[in-house]
This record gives C-alpha cells, sequence and structure tokens, in this order.
C-alpha cells in the first residue's frame, strides 16, 4: 500500500508591533503536528482477453487469469508479475502459451491437478492452492474457492476439489473468478463481492437460469458474464442478464465482448 506525506506546514509567524511604544516584540512561532494521509490504490482494471481469460492491474500487480492464444494474446500488455490457473482445460491451462510469455519472475498460482501436468520449469515457479485456502500475495488476498458440476450427466467434467475458483481482495474490492462451475453453494454463499465473473455454457457448466439464481442469491455489485462459448450453442447472456435484472434490479450486469474474433 502506498502513501503520501502532505506537510500541513511549518512556522506561522505573529508579529506585533506595540502602538504606543512603536517597538517591535519577538515573533512568536507555533508549530503544527504533520499529518500522514494515506492513499487507498485504485480500483482493479480487468481486461477481457478472450472466453475464460482476462488481465487484472491492481496497485502495480499485472495479473494474468487463466492466459490461453499464445502470446499475440496478450500484445500490448505488461508482462505478468501472477498467474492464476483454474483447471486442467485446455482453454484454461495451456502450456503452449505459458511457453511464449515472458515468466521471468513470475509465479504462477493452479491446483495440484494443474501442477502435476506442468514441465519442471513451469512447476518450479508455481506454488499450488487447495479449495478453501487462502494466500496473502503481493499486498492483496485469494481465497480458492471450490468449482464443480451438479449435474449427474455433467459430473465427469469437473470433478470437486480439483479446480479453484477465486475471489481477490485488493484493498476494500472484493472480486471473483468462478472457473468452471454450476451454482454450487460455495458460490451461492460468498459475500460481499463487488465484481463477480461467472461462467455459463453447455454441456460443460450450467445454463442461464441456474448462473443468474446463484448471483441473485450471493448478490454481487456488479457481474459480468464470460465463459459463454458451449458445444454447439452460445449461452444468451442477454436472457441472464434480463433474468438477474427481474430478480434484484439493484445487481448491475455488465457485458462485456469476450469473443472478439466471433459475431457474438
Amino acid at each position: 500500500m502506498k502513501s503520501k506525506l502532505f506537510l500541513l506546514t511549518g512556522l506561522i509567524s505573529l508579529t506585533i508591533i506595540s502602538c504606543k511604544e512603536k517597538k517591535e516584540q519577538p515573533e512568536e512561532t507555533v508549530a503544527v503536528e504533520t499529518v500522514a494521509i494515506e492513499e487507498k490504490p485504485a480500483a482493479a482494471t480487468i481486461i477481457p482477453i478472450e472466453h475464460a481469460t482476462s488481465v487484472v492491474k491492481w496497485d502495480g500487480n499485472t495479473i494474468y487469469i487463466d492466459p490461453v492464444g499464445g502470446k499475440a494474446a496478450f500484445e500490448g500488455q505488461q508482462a505478468p508479475d501472477l498467474i492464476f490457473i483454474t483447471d486442467i482445460h485446455g482453454d484454461h491451462f495451456n502450456p503452449e502459451t505459458l511457453s511464449e510469455l515472458n515468466l521471468e519472475g513470475t509465479t504462477i498460482i493452479a491446483p495440484d491437478a494443474v501442477a502435476l501436468q506442468m514441465s519442471e520449469d513451469l512447476k518450479s515457479k508455481t506454488t499450488t492452492m487447495k479449495n478453501g485456502e487462502v494466500k496473502e500475495i503481493a499486498g492483496f488476498s485469494v481465497e480458492a474457492i471450490p468449482m464443480y458440476n451438479l449435474r449427474e450427466e455433467a459430473k465427469s467434467f469437473h470433478e470437486k476439489g480439483r479446480g479453484n475458483g477465486y475471489v481477490f481482495t485488493f484493498g476494500d474490492e472484493r472480486i471473483y473468478f468462478s472457473g468452471d462451475t454450476e451454482d454450487i453453494p460455495e458460490m451461492r454463499a460468498l459475500k460481499n463481492i463487488d465484481k463477480a465473473f461467472v461462467c455459463m455454457n453447455l454441456p460443460y457448466t450450467m445454463t442461464e437460469e441456474s448462473a443468474a439464481d446463484a448471483v441473485i442469491e450471493f448478490k454481487p455489485k456488479e457481474v459480468y458474464p464470460y465463459h459463454f462459448r458451449g458445444r454447439p450453442d452460445v449461452s444468451d447472456v442477454n436472457k441472464f442478464k434480463s433474468l438477474v435484472n427481474e430478480g434484484d434490479p439493484n445487481i448491475e450486469v455488465v457485458i462485456v465482448d469476450w469473443y472478439p474474433k466471433e459475431d457474438y
């Protein structure tokens, strides 16, 4: 946390002159205490790259979330100080992309299942986190949130305990990235979330209805639908927005372009 000192001055001089004697009196000085005012970092900036991939900037830190797409996807971005990976699938963990990035001085945070699939070089840069674990890193905290499927036909896609969603606490701001999940109890129990990035793509994660219902329960100030390209269909984010607005008009739904190369 950076601070600036605002110096509330030095000496206030009072010169008192006697009208009768026309005699100059000694100066009186009043010392004013120096006050330190703490300046808080600005809110985090989130830059969508594609699908599940984003760049987060906060207080001098550049953080990549699930970097895929090769070096070209991050053209114009600063090299990462930290990388967070949610799961083993190729739209979240892409060794080829990691090998193309400048990782000098970079720390990677990932679940155990991801670390097990890494080369020795990548593994040496990686710290693992388990569901429920909290770490303090670079002036902020991060908690690993479970992410998994509930539907019987989808449980093999994301098993409980394998991957991590993440809640970042940047100063007073709390930001949630869901990773690949359904509307699990751990999501519904979240508190005091300022920005939530919530997935919705079938058959791998959940429907617009399930996502909206969970969001209405945990009540983030803002929610960003992301990771909504499915197979074969693409989820309807406008439908999601309508469902959330009908359920709780106080939640702001923010729709941004997560698929710049596609028409949706």
